[in-house]
């Protein structure tokens, strides 16, 4: 399945993957200099919501563009099984 992310879907998604990238970064620095688990405990929890929704708008855009191609006539209905059935499972994975 190739998933086509373009304006402000992509810059959405890589924005929050860049904040959470900096949010690890920050609770590795944390960790690292022993501070309590109470500064560190609430950045990785912000970051990995932040992962979730990433992989939550991803999953949405591909369910979208599934159903457009559907309608369009670019996809089959066997095509839109299998579609069907690889996107619950990357939904799944994130449930």
């Amino acid at each position: 399945m190739e998933l086509e992310l373009e304006g402000a879907d992509l810059r959405s998604v890589l924005n929050r993957l860049r904040r959470t990238q900096g949010q690890i970064s920050g609770v590795i620095r944390m960790i690292e200099e022993g501070r309590d688990c109470e500064d560190a405990i609430p950045q990785l929890a912000a970051a990995s919501r932040a992962l979730d929704r990433a992989g939550f708008t991803i999953i949405a855009t591909g369910l979208q563009q599934c159903v457009t191609g559907i309608e369009s006539g670019r996809r089959s209905c066997e095509d839109s099984e299998q579609m069907r059935a690889r996107l619950e499972k990357l939904f799944l994975s994130l449930a």
